[in-house]
């Protein structure tokens, strides 16, 4: 008779430490995922991303809470409370700074940081709790690291190519146009000026370019002309010049 009773209460103690083991995991299977480190530059908007999985769909009684722990160190500080609705902070530094970004019915629980600041470097942790589940991992933590917004100016691929190749392309091509168009000022210019001794095609025949008007012969011109002895009148032009005087008495 003892037997039998012995084997169903070693059976009932098999049932309740199955149901003690298992128990936990099927209350217990909320999960909170944060990513581990965000970087933002000093201006920026922020999105703290936080989700969370919960083996009960969530209802009017779950909560989420944002704290925050400065970079220098201490305790943290819950500046976020959502609870059917978004509580955002009041005071202090996230005053109308926070915007909730969450939707409890696809598993979000994330917030956006506006205008972050260097005062804003620390951890951020997201609490999350849909009863009945109570336990299992429902914090999680994220650093963010605000740094100095860069210089607005960059020189980008396309400025250097601007600068470096067509800037100097536009130079040398610039050279080259004043280089083909001098040389015709120059030529228009010496076709102006004529050497005293230099002579040209027609003048040594006595041969004047058509519409130059004609000078006028004075006498002693048209004595000079009258001459047929060639050497006479290159000796004409060897003489030293004699007088006004004289010279008005032959012509």
């Amino acid at each position: 008779m003892r037997r039998p009773c012995q084997r169903n209460t070693a059976v009932h103690v098999v049932w309740l430490y199955l149901i003690g083991f298992f128990a936990p995991s099927l209350v217990s299977s909320i999960t909170v995922r944060t990513p581990a480190e965000l970087h933002a530059s000093r201006g920026d908007a922020v999105t703290l991303s936080c989700t969370f999985t919960s083996s009960s769909r969530p209802t009017s009684k779950m909560t989420v809470d944002w704290s925050y722990r400065p970079q220098s160190g201490g305790p943290p500080q819950t500046f976020f409370h959502f609870s059917s609705r978004a509580f955002p902070p009041l005071d202090g530094q996230f005053k109308g700074r926070i915007s909730w970004q969450g939707s409890p019915a696809r598993g979000e629980a994330s917030i956006t940081l506006i205008n972050a600041t260097l005062k804003d470097n620390g951890t951020y942790t997201c609490s999350v709790r849909n009863p009945p589940d109570v336990h299992g991992s429902p914090n999680s933590q994220t650093v963010l690291s605000v740094t100095p917004r860069a210089p607005s100016v960059r020189f980008s691929d396309v400025a250097v190519l601007l600068v470096f190749i067509l800037l100097p392309s536009a130079i040398i091509t610039l050279i080259l146009i004043g280089r083909m168009l001098c040389p015709k000022k120059q030529r228009n210019q010496s076709k102006s000026y004529r050497s005293p001794i230099e002579v040209t095609e027609g003048d040594e025949y006595g041969i004047q370019p058509w519409g130059a008007k004609a000078k006028k012969a004075t006498c002693c011109d048209l004595y000079l002309m009258d001459s047929e002895d060639e050497d006479g009148y290159y000796n004409l032009k060897k003489k030293p010049p004699v007088d006004e005087e004289y010279a008005e008495s032959h012509c």
